[in-house]
């Protein structure tokens, strides 16, 4: 980042048109410059995924990171992610809203002057899932980076969850045309190792270009700094690994 930056709230055309309020953060250089779509989590667009978009913008890129919940509010994002989450996932955020939803803020990203026309998507647990199926089902991606994403492979039913994404979306696989990266830890449950294996397993079979890199001593979400979960040492590397992955694909 050459100057300074400009962060705000705005507003975006995303599924069916509806107009879904996203965190953007941009440099003020007026040079051409690539972007990233940010996918949050399941706890919401909280304050270190608005930090994830900020640090987006220090490194060069601009980046939007849609409020997938924005349909259940108006109020706080900790209050529309609550109201989400109790309803289940599956239902707050199905697929075909979602991949709307993230074919807008590419749309939005591509369509601004500084724009050098690739853009990515990067996703953290829930949004890692959504970043993988983003990477078969929106064809305007360049690029897409799932960390820890979860039930990519089909999961059991869960009683106590009974609205959460059990089918998986590895089937989708096939239809995959923007490279992947993966980030996941291995101490993590969903996805476990084992369940990273047969993902990696198939995107290998089907030819596709992916590169999966997995941490030991780290579980879920240890990538974010106000997370229990935290590892900084395997963030930092993480972290490398995901602009080196941009920086190749994304300039």
């Amino acid at each position: 980042m050459k100057d300074g930056m400009i962060a705000e709230v705005i507003g975006f055309p995303g599924h069916n048109g509806d107009i879904i309020e996203g965190y953007s953060a941009r440099p003020t250089t007026t040079e051409p410059m690539g972007s990233v779509v940010v996918l949050h989590h399941a706890p919401g667009l909280d304050f270190w995924c608005r930090e994830v978009v900020r640090r987006f913008a220090e490194g060069g890129y601009a980046a939007l990171a849609p409020n997938l919940y924005h349909r259940r509010g108006p109020g706080h994002w900790a209050d529309v992610a609550a109201a989400a989450r109790a309803e289940g996932l599956g239902k707050a955020m199905p697929n075909d809203q979602v991949m709307g939803d993230i074919s807008g803020a590419v749309d939005h990203l591509k369509s601004q002057p500084t724009s050098n026309g690739k853009t990515g998507v990067i996703g953290f647990c829930s949004g890692g899932r959504q970043a993988f199926l983003a990477a078969c089902d929106v064809p305007t991606l360049d690029a897409a980076v799932d960390c820890w994403g979860g039930s990519i492979m089909p999961q059991p039913a869960d009683p106590d969850k009974p609205n959460a994404p059990s089918r998986g979306v590895i089937h989708r696989a096939p239809d995959m045309s923007a490279p992947l990266l993966g980030i996941f830890g291995n101490d993590d449950t969903n996805p476990d190792p084992a369940q990273v294996d047969a993902i990696e397993a198939e995107l290998t079979r089907l030819g596709k270009e992916f590169e999966f890199h997995r941490y030991d001593g780290a579980g879920h979400g240890f990538f974010a700094s106000d997370h229990p979960h935290y590892q900084q040492a395997q963030a930092v590397d993480g972290w490398i690994r995901v602009f080196e992955f941009y920086d190749k694909h994304l300039h």
